[in-house]
């Protein structure tokens, strides 16, 4: 993925008003991030934790989302493995995320969800650049390309979803 500036990030959201993409806390470190090893940016906000968010590129364009996780029940809600990049975890590692529907769904309140590590970096344990507290990723016989590509599959049927 290609280095992001702040109104890059604050200009890609679908799926929330400009007031509240304009309000929304960047992440601190986002010129440093390791840009060559993401297929998308993701972070949490440190001000309110129920609440992330997913930057990505799609189709020649970028494509914010903001994405939810239940409070009262953080750390508890999980699966054992990340839908996007097949990562298991212990604990509190993979949280059902929601994210509000685009355009007119998502204004009457629809929304689509999908199990992925709570930290959202998927990206850096597919490249085994970040290790899941549980150990080391399970040895696949896909080549780490064709990984990066499942990882960013998985991503884009979950945004299909976001339009349908």
């Amino acid at each position: 993925m290609r280095s992001l500036s702040e109104r890059d990030v604050r200009d890609s959201f679908v799926n929330c008003s400009k007031g509240e993409a304009k309000r929304l806390s960047l992440p601190r470190d986002l010129g440093d991030r390791p840009w060559d090893d993401l297929d998308f940016l993701g972070w949490r906000d440190p001000g309110a934790p129920d609440r992330s968010y997913l930057v990505t590129e799609r189709e020649g364009r970028l494509m914010g989302i903001a994405l939810r996780f239940p409070a009262s029940r953080r750390g508890f809600l999980h699966r054992s493995m990340c839908s996007l990049c097949l990562t298991t975890h212990r604990g509190g590692g993979v949280s059902l995320m929601t994210a509000r529907k685009a355009g007119t769904a998502g204004r009457e309140g629809n929304s689509v969800g999908v199990y992925m590590c709570t930290d959202l970096a998927c990206s850096l344990y597919v490249r085994g650049k970040k290790v899941p507290d549980s150990g080391p990723r399970f040895e696949e016989s896909l080549t780490l390309e064709q990984q990066i590509a499942r990882t960013t599959a998985n991503l884009g049927a979950f945004l299909d979803k976001l339009y349908a």
